[in-house]
């Protein structure tokens, strides 16, 4: 998989996960929001680490400045 995400996306996606964390666990939030915001900060996390974001690539957005290599 090649790399579509930016510095910035993969600086913000774990403040987020973060965020949603801490919003479950201190019980602010619940039910099923609260599980639907685990899962946004599960694949938060996981594409921030890969670098790559699967439905960037559906959709055909690519955040990431640096041109991968031309393969000869």
């Amino acid at each position: 998989m090649t790399t579509n995400m930016g510095k910035a996306d993969r600086l913000i996606r774990p403040l987020l996960a973060v965020a949603f964390l801490a919003l479950y666990f201190t019980g602010t939030v619940t039910g099923t929001l609260g599980i639907f915001l685990l899962v946004v900060a599960g694949i938060f996390l996981l594409t921030s680490l890969m670098g790559t974001c699967p439905l960037y690539s559906l959709l055909g957005v690519n955040t990431c400045k640096v041109k991968p290599a031309d393969k000869e």
